[in-house]
């Protein structure tokens, strides 16, 4: 069950990537639906992996400027991060770009809500079962 659990969240997260292309400066790229799937998955895994292992040591080493700013600090690390994202899915050869800060920025916000939702979403139709 655990891995279907893993799969959700990689599918639920590819959709909150898919809704964030409305923002200018965030991009799929060219390509057949199928190969925007294959990238909005690509990206997802990258998403997961980066919030892994990036996002604890950036909390860790600036739990100053996360009290000091009590928490807003937060919404800028995670739009760095989905920048980063954007980059490595760039070096990685996956068509998805980030042109920006700004982007970046609102592109974070949007995944992080539209995934906030998904999950409300899913976790109300799996207790129904």
């Amino acid at each position: 069950m655990r891995g279907m659990g893993i799969l959700v969240q990689v599918l639920v997260t590819a959709i909150a990537v898919w809704v964030s292309t409305v923002i200018p400066g965030i991009d799929l790229g060219e390509g057949s639906t199928a190969a925007k799937i294959g990238t909005l998955i690509g990206v997802a895994l990258l998403i997961g992996l980066v919030n892994a292992v990036v996002k604890p040591l950036v909390k860790f080493f600036g739990c100053v400027f996360y009290i000091v700013t009590l928490g807003l600090i937060g919404l800028v690390v995670n739009g760095l991060l989905f920048w980063l994202t954007g980059w490595l899915a760039g070096e990685l050869g996956l068509p998805f770009t980030v042109t920006g800060f700004w982007p970046a920025f609102w592109g974070a916000i949007i995944v992080a809500l539209t995934s906030w939702a998904l999950n409300i979403i899913w976790d109300r139709v799996r207790s129904d079962d």
